[in-house]
């Protein structure tokens, strides 16, 4: 009975093919940014905000992302009530990244590196337009090069330009930590063996950007857990942080 469960697994394992197991690598940094927005769509009600930015840099913001004037300016409140739950400066501080997402753990290589990704001036805190810029790219129109880069620089832990053998194992392993998901040793480094393979063209060990989005353009499955489908519509998916502007969305919207 024993064997033939253990042979019923191996089965359902070798069944499921690599796209599927590096979805499942990824889907953990989706999910849990997801899980944040929401949750922190309902937070800090009765706390006042000062506003940070002037109507003319929400427009600009609109014009270069795929939000528009209105779901810029929701992202923006609920930016502000984030800055000011522990330090009232208008930028979010790392040390919020473990309140939010209740690590007991203390550092975490996973936390470190989604912080690091948003902050895209590497000065400690993300401001509001890093804050826009990021949530752009997950975007179901964001565009398919910047969701490309973007997972490769997830990847990137050592910001060397190339993804290795020891990254990839490194941050499959925190993503599954934070979220409470497994694999088994033998899945993790078929993952591995079998990404460097098929994405490591030119046989050296690692994954360099060129190689990367070839590798992910002939599995566009990878690039659907880069894209938080509650984003194509802010004010609807975040009904706390509708505002009337008296601007109508559709001058703004870029054309698709």
């Amino acid at each position: 009975m024993g064997a033939a469960s253990s042979s019923s697994s191996t089965s359902r394992s070798s069944s499921l093919t690599l796209t599927e197991k590096l979805c499942a690598t990824l889907i953990p940094f989706a999910v849990l940014l997801e899980v944040l927005i929401h949750s922190l769509s309902s937070c800090f009600h009765d706390r006042p905000v000062k506003p940070l930015y002037t109507f003319d840099d929400v427009s600009r913001l609109a014009r270069d992302s795929p939000f528009s004037v209105n779901e810029v300016e929701a992202l923006r409140e609920l930016f502000n009530k984030l800055s000011c739950s522990i330090i009232d400066d208008g930028l979010i501080h790392k040390e919020l990244q473990l309140a939010l997402l209740h690590s007991a753990c203390g550092e975490n290589l996973f936390l470190n590196k989604v912080f690091d990704l948003f902050d895209e001036k590497q000065n400690g805190v993300i401001e509001f337009e890093e804050f826009v810029h990021v949530l752009s790219i997950f975007h179901p129109s964001g565009p398919i090069e910047q969701k490309i880069d973007f997972s490769f620089r997830l990847y990137d832990l050592r910001k060397t330009g190339y993804i290795e053998r020891e990254e990839v194992q490194e941050m499959i392993v925190a993503t599954l930590k934070e979220t409470g998901m497994h694999l088994s040793d033998e899945v993790l480094e078929e993952i591995i063996d079998n990404t460097f393979a098929d994405a490591d063209a030119d046989k050296d060990g690692r994954i360099n950007q060129e190689e990367w989005r070839n590798f992910v353009i002939q599995r566009p499955h990878l690039l659907k857990n880069m894209t938080l489908t509650s984003l194509r519509d802010v004010t609807t998916a975040f009904p706390s942080f509708i505002f009337n502007t008296g601007v109508d969305d559709d001058s703004f919207r870029k054309k698709e």
